[in-house]
């Protein structure tokens, strides 16, 4: 008999809960910046602080999936901070002793499912189509086929935190910062392009482009002009091209501070989104894409579904 579900998604930037009802329709989605990836581009291990804040969190979400009425059927996903770890068992275990639920370490290939997957059915776009994930230690691209199958991914080490911790080291970042972090992109992109070509599939043939996440909401929610961030507004916005690049070009030139301050920005991203912003600004122009569709409904969602 269906009950409530409940799933967590663990990325490098920001802890995500969202639990449903035994119809599937959302109860309650939540959101907490805890860095889990900071500095583990450099040095490979996790920062003791990040980690306790991590899992703080995940407890924290436990006694609001437990209000609801969820008891077994939960599903912990970590993606690249905790794929990239040295000291990975370190978080699982805290978890484990915190809560008694051991977290899935999600591969690349899987954690591009599960975002095709939740995008794909949540927003109306023409196919085939591309859903592009930009987290804070990767970003994934996935490509569908015209009937709506997942048919290639790729997952690269590129994220919002691992791209400014690498080379937007100055706020707001230099010219020649920025142009570094574009050379960056595109080398990752090259490689990209090498592996979905040996799944038989091309961004360039794509019809449409759909972004995930918190770079590619914050985006929409600032092309609107919210004055708060607004999930409703905000789902099924598409930002033209020449737009993001404008909203990139704006974000770059900022010092963290007066990002902090934009009516839309959630506390903790404002130091990471011109990253993310540049690694969407440069697919739409490597790619020759119009626009950027923006959906609420991501890998955090393929997560709860999965659970059936």
């Amino acid at each position: 008999m269906p009950e409530p579900r409940a799933a967590v998604d663990v990325g490098s930037n920001s802890v995500r809960l969202l639990v449903v009802d035994a119809t599937g329709h959302r109860i309650t989605r939540e959101m907490t910046v805890t860095r889990l990836g900071r500095g583990i581009d450099a040095t490979g291990r996790f920062d003791d602080a990040a980690l306790e804040h991590t899992v703080d969190t995940i407890g924290r979400y436990r006694g609001i999936w437990s209000a609801h009425g969820v008891d077994g059927a939960v599903r912990i996903g970590a993606t690249a901070a905790v794929r990239d770890a040295a000291d990975r068992d370190r978080f699982l275990d805290a978890v484990e002793r915190s809560i008694g639920l051991r977290p899935e370490v999600l591969s690349g290939e899987q954690e591009a499912s599960l975002a095709f997957l939740g995008a794909t059915t949540a927003v109306e776009v023409a196919r085939p189509t591309a859903v592009i994930d930009v987290g804070g230690g990767s970003t994934e691209l996935i490509v569908g086929d015209a009937d709506g199958r997942l048919v290639g991914s790729t997952s690269m080490q590129l994220g919002c935190v691992r791209l400014t911790e690498r080379h937007l080291l100055d706020d707001p970042p230099s010219a020649s910062q920025l142009a570094d972090a574009r050379r960056m992109i595109d080398q990752q992109l090259v490689a990209a392009d090498r592996e979905l070509t040996n799944h038989g599939v091309s961004l360039r043939e794509v019809g449409s482009l759909v972004g995930v996440a918190g770079t590619a909401t914050t985006l929409g929610a600032l092309f609107r002009e919210l004055e708060v961030y607004e999930e409703a507004a905000i789902h099924g916005t598409r930002v033209p091209a020449d737009d993001l690049h404008r909203l990139s070009e704006r974000l770059a030139s900022m010092p963290s501070v007066d990002r902090a301050q934009l009516g839309p920005m959630q506390p903790g991203r404002e130091d990471v989104i011109h990253g993310g912003a540049l690694v969407l600004d440069v697919v739409l122009e490597r790619y020759g894409l119009e626009e950027l569709v923006v959906s609420e409904a991501d890998g955090l969602d393929g997560l709860v579904a999965s659970l059936g």
